[in-house]
């Protein structure tokens, strides 16, 4: 449904977008995350055909988005991070207007006003002026305008911006209501959102794809024994410094010196418990702990950023 193979999109000397390809099969809810500045919203605009690329290929419900994009827009919702809407207009009639502009008429129309209303949570200021209303109702306006039209492609950009936490936890839920109806690419840069929101997660940064695969996959793949926590009866800096030896060991953390706590992070990512015990009980220490300790999706996330920063990686 959504196809990106090989997207470069650059801005003079400034590569916001390096060779991206990924691809989103009808009716799933992927997420696109990545920190501010990464080219999220640069391959969103792209595909909404706000950009065309500087080279590679994107697709939208079998469209390309550059020889045809009238084509492609008319299959796609689009919500925009900072979405824009007329002040002046009450709610009720901006979207009355946006059906004109779609030209949806007749039941169709009343229909899907009345859901997009009722759904995105705005049938109690249908009648107030857009201008007069808070952040966050202006942020559901904008998700009932990129409804309305029932599209088959629904493109996010940082659709919960600006919502207080119930809010919050409505509008993920009415995304999730889409799952098998619409194919929904979303972008943010807050992990809770992938992991409660989306079926599968692409990474991002400095515009490159550093990862790509359901959140759960990730997080599993990514603990594999890699980081293990350590308690032993025995002098710190003694125990920190034979710790540092352990071939099996990349680097060691000190979490409470004064109660013997570590935190040892394997070399290949495979577990080095027994590795760690055979030498606390080979110098003669008390081992009171060791324990693999599980990598959650914000650890996964620093640590390929991290990886991406590094010189020469």
């Amino acid at each position: 449904m959504i196809e990106v193979e090989h997207l470069t999109k650059e801005f003079g000397r400034i590569r916001a977008v390096d060779d991206v390809s990924f691809r989103v099969p009808p009716g799933e809810i992927v997420g696109l995350l990545g920190p501010n500045g990464s080219g999220k919203t640069t391959i969103m605009r792209v595909l909404t055909g706000f950009f065309p690329p500087t080279s590679g290929h994107a697709s939208v419900a079998g469209i390309a988005v550059t020889s045809d994009s009238v084509a492609a827009r008319a299959k796609i919702g689009y919500l925009p991070e900072n979405v824009v809407l007329y002040p002046d207009m009450r709610v009720e009639q901006f979207l009355e207007f946006c059906a004109d502009v779609r030209r949806m008429r007749g039941p169709r129309r009343r229909a899907a006003l009345a859901a997009v209303l009722h759904d995105c949570g705005v049938a109690q200021v249908r009648d107030r002026l857009i201008g007069k209303l808070s952040r966050g109702y202006r942020q559901r306006v904008g998700l009932a305008q990129a409804l309305l039209h029932e599209p088959e492609v629904l493109v996010l950009d940082e659709p919960t911006v600006g919502l207080d936490p119930r809010q919050i936890v409505e509008i993920r839920s009415l995304i999730r209501s889409l799952r098998g109806r619409t194919t929904v690419l979303l972008s943010t840069h807050i992990l809770p959102e992938v992991s409660t929101t989306c079926d599968r997660v692409v990474i991002i940064d400095r515009g490159r794809v550093v990862a790509e695969d359901s959140a759960a996959a990730l997080a599993r793949g990514a603990q594999g024994g890699e980081r293990t926590l350590v308690r032993v009866d025995g002098p710190p800096e003694e125990v920190l410094a034979a710790l540092r030896q352990v071939p099996e060991i990349e680097r060691v953390e000190m979490e409470n010196g004064a109660d013997g706590t570590f935190v040892a992070y394997s070399r290949s990512g495979e577990p080095a418990g027994k590795a760690i015990a055979a030498m606390v009980v080979g110098r003669g220490w008390g081992l009171i702990e060791v324990r693999p300790l599980a990598m959650t999706l914000e650890d996964l996330f620093v640590r390929l950023v991290t990886k991406e920063e590094r010189p020469g990686t």
